[in-house]
């Protein structure tokens, strides 16, 4: 039988909650070489190698088919893999990692809450500036299609390198997309979340190469994943 190779976040509060849900589920992971090494073996299931990345490397590796299965953010996953393209199912959401992708303004946009409202008033700053609006964003991808099934054309991206909520008072963007888990650096930038600009509630995903969703080894590490503690 080949080897599953399967995707785990290297650091951080994914890699933390995610080997915490495997160690409830029976499945420790022994890692090769070092205690920071970036391949393991996952017990509990025979023939499956662990590899550790960064968790966006994760929804590529899953896309370009070096990985067959991962736990990555469905943020990540979405970006990375348009929602049409069938290469990559999402097998489960799992209980952590929650956080909201939001369309966000400057508070003193007293007459925009809305998408709506937002396509207006893109228009008439078009009329004063000569210019689009900026829309300072991590996810491209995402953020294009939800303007686009919106109406929302008159705007350009600006893509975001730093503090993504920062942008507007920076003067770098009007506009932000981002993700955020409570708001309260979004309050803290003076920004507010338009009622319908929630553009995904996202949360950590066990996600799998759509060839392979049938394999007995993939569906027995879903069914310890899903079950309750």
């Amino acid at each position: 039988m080949s080897i599953l190779t399967f995707a785990m976040p290297s650091k951080g509060r994914l890699m933390e909650a995610a080997s915490e849900l495997l160690g409830r589920a029976g499945l420790g992971i022994d890692r090769l070489g070092a205690e920071r090494g970036y391949r393991g073996q996952l017990r509990g299931i025979e023939d499956v190698e662990v590899a550790f990345l960064s968790a966006s490397e994760i929804a590529q590796n899953l896309r370009d088919g070096k990985a067959d299965l991962g736990i990555t953010g469905q943020d990540l996953l979405e970006e990375k893999i348009p929602p049409d393209e069938g290469s990559v199912t999402l097998l489960l959401r799992l209980a952590f990692g929650g956080a909201d992708v939001v369309v966000a303004v400057p508070e003193c946009w007293l007459d925009v809450a809305s998408m709506v409202d937002l396509d207006d008033i893109a228009e008439s700053f078009y009329e004063r500036h000569g210019r689009r609006l900026r829309v300072a964003t991590k996810y491209r991808n995402l953020t294009r299609r939800f303007f686009a099934a919106r109406g929302v054309t008159g705007y350009r991206i600006v893509e975001s390198l730093g503090a993504t909520e920062g942008a507007p008072a920076a003067g770098i963007a009007e506009v932000i997309v981002d993700i955020t888990t409570t708001g309260s650096t979004l309050a803290a930038n003076h920004l507010k979340v338009l009622d319908d600009g929630v553009i995904l509630r996202s949360s950590a995903v066990l996600a799998v190469r759509t060839v392979g969703k049938e394999d007995p080894r993939v569906q027995r590490l879903a069914a310890a994943l899903a079950a309750p503690a």
